[in-house]
């Protein structure tokens, strides 16, 4: 069973009362309230809960499209966990300029966001929101709990991978926090409910308690490719330890390339395949790609949703795309939102006249230059995800079933990823990995790209620098960039420079507090425990 299907058992069972997540400690006097007294009864309350867990990722709320959200903003669509972390991740780099201009927004566009950030403050608080769910399921899924229910040992077993899922998760959400807000609040399943001001860890801290996580369910986990649709399983943990460890130097100063490797291998060995083209990892039915390691499920019609891939795919399309988007793109319209800097697009140069294949932009009433951040035709639009498939001979075409809603899936792990992980783990230095190898992984990438051996790449054309680049073209607008760049020492500072970075055409020169996001400050004044990011 497809987990597009699984989260629709979510929306029915959730739908059915609206304090479940508001005070998990008090007993109900209603019998139709449910509580974490009486809500984990059976193995589907499990099924259920773990489901809501999951639907985190891409539902902002307890109805679809909007209605009961789970988070206290404005306006719920820009509340989605991964619409949220698309923006951080993609827009204050050269991969994304935003037209809209939404309070708070363009400064996304420059760097120049600070503590009362809308859009800081909805990716931090749909983070623990998420974590608190995670520590809910966990807590009611200890062994001791467990024994207090009338399940049959079959069920306690299923119940204890679910608990496995959700730790997993939960690791990848504090995986986030410190990746974009270093130094963070510190709650686990072992905290008891209620309210109190919660400790704030240190970077080292965090790290400490992903990777002994990761480590601590790895056997518990399902094998890769055998868990359903959806769900996360033992290679998901390999690749986000893989990148736990090759950001190492960044969070903690110390260099962890060796271990980064050994998690690649894990991965590259176990059964994920290259997919032979390239677009199908981003258009409809992209659930069938060998690639994906983990992709976040989308559905138009039974897990509708302003953010996920419906906000990627609709904020890219405008101007002339328009005319096209229903048959081409699969959506009735576009919100004119997003294009990509010229300082991008020549990243993507012609090899032996053969044209990169990845380069997936719209240039038909668009200029290359951004002299006008606002104006969507200023600046070529990309059309990497789609609503809609089309074959190689353009005989079949597909498109999804809602077209305001879209069904295409988000690969938040790939192998492609992982490959180039590895090669720059051994350019760095890590042990247990080989040049000719990353070579190898590079050269089929790119025989993917340009469909021949052209744009191959020989041992001495692997670099640092080239990485970067091939990530770059590999990886665009899959949430990697800012943490790409700050990783190389190039997203803040002026050592790079891109298009409206620094709040000028030109780019200019940014300030090194922001390689991290700003605690926000209703936090920082509500707990003393806290301190605020250097610089803000």
């Amino acid at each position: 069973m497809k987990m597009k299907k699984y989260l629709t058992i979510l929306v029915v069972f959730i739908t059915l009362f609206s304090s479940c997540f508001k005070d998990l400690n008090t007993i109900p006097l209603d019998e139709d309230e449910v509580t974490s007294a009486n809500l984990f009864y059976d193995l589907q309350d499990y099924t259920q809960f773990l489901a809501k867990c999951y639907a985190g990722l891409s539902l902002t709320g307890q109805q679809g499209p909007a209605g009961m959200g789970d988070i206290n903003v404005a306006d719920e669509g820009f509340s989605s966990y991964l619409r949220q972390y698309w923006v951080h991740q993609e827009i204050p780099t050269d991969e994304a300029v935003v037209a809209w201009t939404d309070p708070g927004l363009p400064q996304y566009n420059f760097q120049a966001w600070t503590t009362s950030s809308d859009f800081a403050e909805m990716m931090y608080y749909r983070i623990f929101y998420q974590i608190t769910l995670c520590n809910e399921f966990i807590r009611n899924s200890s062994d001791e709990k467990l024994q207090e229910k009338e399940l049959s040992d079959a069920d306690i077993a299923i119940i204890k991978v679910y608990r496995s899922e959700a730790r997993l998760l939960r690791a990848l959400s504090y995986w986030h926090a410190l990746d974009l807000f270093g130094s963070v609040p510190f709650v686990t399943d072992e905290d008891a409910m209620g309210a109190f001001l919660p400790e704030q860890a240190t970077k080292q801290e965090l790290f400490v308690f992903i990777e002994s996580e990761l480590i601590a369910i790895d056997s518990v986990l399902v094998e890769p490719r055998q868990n359903e649709y959806g769900r996360m399983d033992r290679a998901v943990a390999w690749t986000l330890l893989a990148k736990l460890y090759l950001n190492a130097e960044v969070y903690i100063g110390q260099k962890k390339y060796t271990e980064c490797l050994t998690y690649c291998k894990k991965v590259i060995n176990a059964g994920y395949t290259i997919d032979d083209r390239y677009q199908d990892m981003f258009w409809l039915g992209n659930e069938t790609s060998p690639e994906i390691i983990f992709n976040i499920p989308q559905d138009g019609i039974h897990s509708k949703t302003w953010g996920g891939v419906t906000f990627i795919i609709s904020a890219a399309v405008g101007g002339n795309m328009n005319a096209i988007a229903p048959t081409v793109y699969g959506i009735g319209g576009g919100w004119g939102g997003h294009r990509v800097t010229p300082q991008f697009v020549n990243i993507f140069p012609d090899v032996k006249g053969d044209i990169d294949k990845r380069a997936m932009f719209f240039t038909d009433g668009q200029t290359l230059e951004i002299d006008d951040y606002a104006q969507f035709t200023n600046g070529y639009a990309v059309d990497k995800f789609r609503n809609s498939f089309i074959s190689a001979d353009e005989q079949d075409t597909l498109l999804g079933a809602d077209q305001t809603f879209v069904d295409t899936d988000f690969p938040l792990f790939r192998l492609a990823d992982v490959y180039l992980m590895y090669a720059e783990a051994v350019l760095r230095g890590g042990k247990g990995g080989d040049i000719a190898t990353a070579v190898g992984y590079v050269n089929e990438l790119r025989e993917r790209a340009y469909g021949n051996t052209t744009g191959n790449i020989s041992d001495v054309d692997l670099t640092l620098d080239f990485i970067l680049d091939e990530r770059a073209r590999e990886l665009y607008w899959e949430a990697h960039r800012r943490t790409d760049l700050i990783r190389y020492g190039l997203f803040t500072g002026g050592d790079y420079l891109w298009a409206w970075k620094g709040g000028v055409q030109e780019g200019a020169a940014t300030n090194v507090k922001f390689n991290l996001y700003p605690i926000p400050a209703a936090e920082i004044n509500a707990n003393p425990n806290l301190q605020q990011n250097s610089g803000y």
